[in-house]
Parts: structure tokens; C-alpha cells; sequence
């Protein structure tokens, strides 16, 4: 009882790991929108298809944060399995569904093709699958809420072999993931289920990050003392296989023949060996943030990082909307390959502000908080309500 009392330290860290992550997510996104602005055969797309997997880290790092930040707030008190469940899909799923919704009917209105008659079908489908506006994260997190109350229960019953679990997990990863890259491609998938065909939007593809932040949550004052002893070791090994993602490019394209959507694919051995080290700079980033955060940092940028870390939820799903603005912009400038690509940084700039000052008017107007996650009534208040009338 005392355990559940015990009032748990606010993770500063786990806030500028927010922010830091889904601005990766807007590189990544908005590096693609401009390659798609410039020539193959030119050398500056060679340069961004090159280049690309070394920014493939984000996705992971966002898995990672989820299993922490859930494990922090569930596994030191009982779980209420029903509750649970209830809470999370009740509020994530109204975001979910409110996107889905506010995007389709953008998309179809603007594209001329809005036909009611489809829509709502197509809606459905949406919600279902996942398969657009980088909605898959939503179906993963959907499948790991499921198994979550599993997940602590294991922890529990094997509460002194964490490490093997660990350890297990990232063996179970490297194995998958040679599987998936060195035996998928020559098999038929047309009659598997729609998770497995579709690998990227399966829980089990991701499972290691889940469990590496369940095991930093369970330990971690121990897993904290390990980032910040190791980190030089780690941000130099981090760099040194950030150019091997160079290399494992032309290996795909060269020695294996891979297409660019496999050569550029983040489900590779090499490329979550380079994700789970990344990961772990950032942390170590993190804590050196939560360190000198209230000794003399400046305070628009503390502010900035709190509030970064309050809509980086919705700054995930509303970016579909600031990409489309900016690639607008690119269509009617018709710039040359090099222009486009010199100015990356600055297009970059102007999609993180559109998608973070919408996100926070969203977050300070209701009742559009639902959109970041952070409704100003919450649905779970009047699911209880309609149960009491």
C-alpha cells in the first residue's frame, strides 16, 4: 500500500524526448515531401535516398517512450484491467477517430472526389486499417493496449529476471527481423491476415522497444546510471553507425538488389542495432535537459519543451495537414533539384511551426483539445456520467 502512496518524480526527460521525436518524425516526413520535388536521376536525390535511414529512428523511439511512460503509471499500483482498457481506447480512439474523419473529408473534398456515398465506407476502412495519413502508430499502440495488462503481469510474475526478458526480447527482434528482410521477400503472403502481410502495423515488429521502456520504467535509477556512464561510448557509436546506414544503402541496392521502398525499409537488423543506440543518446540528451533545466536555462525554451511535450500527440497526427500545406507552396514555386534541396532546413522550419502552432491552438481552443489527445471535457467524465443517469 505504501508502494501505491509513493508519489512517483516528474520525468522532465521524457518531455524533451517527446519533442525531439516527433520533430524527427517532421524531418523524416518532410525530407520525402521535397525528394519527391526533385529528380531521380540527380545527384541531390541520391543524396536524400542515401541519407534517408539514418533518420529512420523516430518510429522507435516514439515505441519506446509509449512502453515507458505506460509501465511509470500502471506497474506500481494494481491494475484495474476493464478500467483500463476502457480509459485508453475511450480517449485515444476519439482522437483517432476525429482525424480520420477531419482528414478524409479534407482529402476528398480538395481531390473533387467527396461522394458520400463512399465516404463513409472509406472511413470505416480507415479506422480499421490505419493505411494513410501515418495513422499505422495509432493501430500499433491500439494492439499494445490490449496486451498491456499482460505485459505487466509478466514483469510481476518474473519480477527477478527482468534482464532475461530483456534479453530474450532483443534476441526474438534480431531473428524477426532477418526473417523479414532475408526470407519475406521470397514468399507469398497474399492469403496471410492483414497484420502479418502488413508487418509495419504489427505490434510484434516493434515488441523490443516496448519492453525496453518497460524495463527503463521498472529500473530506473540503474538504467539511468548506465545511459549517463556509457553515453560517450554510445553518441560515438551512435555516430559511426549513423554513416554505416550509408553503406547498408548501397549493400540493399547494390549487393542485394533490393527495390527503394525495401532498401529504405526501417525493418533491417543493421537499422535497429543503429535505432537502439540513437535511442539511447537521446536519453542521455534528455537527462542532461531534466539536469540543468532550472539552472539558467532559458525559459522560453523550458516552455517551448512543455508544451511540445503536451501536443506532440496531435503534432503527429495533424502533420499530414501541414505537409499538405507546404507542398502547396513547393507546386506553385517550381524550384529547380538544388533549390529544393538547400532548402530543406528552411521548408523543414515552416512545416514544424504550421504543425505546432495549429496543435496548440487546438490544445488552448476547445473543445478542439480532443485533437492533440487533451480534450478540455474528457470522454471518459461523460461515459460515467451517461452510466449514472
Amino acid at each position: 500500500m505504501a508502494e501505491q502512496k509513493k508519489k512517483r518524480p516528474y520525468l522532465y526527460e521524457v518531455d524533451i524526448l517527446r519533442l525531439i521525436f516527433i520533430s524527427g518524425v517532421l524531418l523524416n516526413h518532410t525530407t520525402s515531401l521535397v525528394g519527391s520535388y526533385i529528380s531521380n536521376s540527380s545527384w541531390e536525390q541520391g543524396f536524400l535516398d542515401a541519407t534517408h535511414l539514418s533518420l529512420h529512428f523516430t518510429r522507435m523511439g516514439f515505441m519506446f517512450i509509449t512502453g515507458l511512460v505506460l509501465f511509470i503509471q500502471h506497474y506500481h499500483k494494481e491494475m484495474h484491467v476493464w478500467s483500463f482498457w476502457k480509459k485508453r481506447y475511450l480517449s485515444v480512439g476519439a482522437t483517432y477517430i476525429s482525424w480520420a474523419f477531419l482528414l478524409l473529408l479534407g482529402d476528398s473534398w480538395l481531390s473533387g472526389k467527396l461522394n458520400w456515398a463512399t465516404f463513409w465506407p472509406d472511413l470505416g476502412s480507415l479506422i480499421i486499417h490505419g493505411n494513410d495519413y501515418y495513422m499505422y502508430y495509432i493501430i500499433v499502440t491500439f494492439q499494445l493496449y490490449l496486451v498491456f495488462p499482460l505485459l505487466v503481469w509478466v514483469f510481476k510474475r518474473f519480477n527477478q529476471h527482468h534482464l532475461h526478458i530483456l534479453l530474450l526480447s532483443f534476441l526474438v527482434q534480431i531473428l524477426m527481423l532477418v526473417f523479414i528482410k532475408y526470407g519475406m521477400p521470397h514468399i507469398d503472403k497474399s492469403g496471410w491476415p492483414y497484420l502479418f502481410k502488413n508487418y509495419g502495423f504489427n505490434l510484434l515488429v516493434y515488441q523490443f522497444y516496448f519492453i525496453l521502456g518497460a524495463y527503463a520504467s521498472i529500473h530506473y535509477a540503474e538504467f539511468k546510471d548506465f545511459i549517463i556512464k556509457n553515453h560517450r561510448f554510445i553518441g560515438w557509436t551512435t555516430v559511426v553507425l549513423a554513416i554505416g546506414t550509408i553503406g547498408l544503402f548501397f549493400y540493399n541496392q547494390d549487393v542485394l538488389k533490393l527495390t527503394m521502398s525495401k532498401t529504405l525499409e526501417i525493418h533491417q537488423p543493421y537499422v535497429f542495432i543503429y535505432d537502439v543506440f540513437i535511442i539511447a543518446f537521446i536519453i542521455w540528451v534528455g537527462l542532461q535537459y531534466a539536469k540543468f533545466r532550472s539552472n539558467g536555462m532559458p525559459k522560453w525554451f523550458i516552455k517551448l519543451v512543455d508544451n511540445g511535450a503536451k501536443i506532440g500527440f496531435g503534432m503527429y497526427l495533424g502533420q499530414t495537414i501541414a505537409l499538405g500545406i507546404v507542398e502547396m507552396g513547393l507546386r506553385a514555386l517550381h524550384m529547380s533539384n538544388f533549390w529544393n534541396w538547400l532548402l530543406i532546413p528552411v521548408i523543414y522550419a515552416v512545416v514544424w511551426g504550421i504543425d505546432f502552432g495549429m496543435s496548440y491552438l487546438f490544445f488552448k481552443i476547445p473543445p478542439f483539445g480532443i485533437l492533440v489527445g487533451r480534450p478540455q471535457w474528457h470522454i471518459s467524465k461523460l461515459w460515467r456520467r451517461k452510466e449514472h443517469v
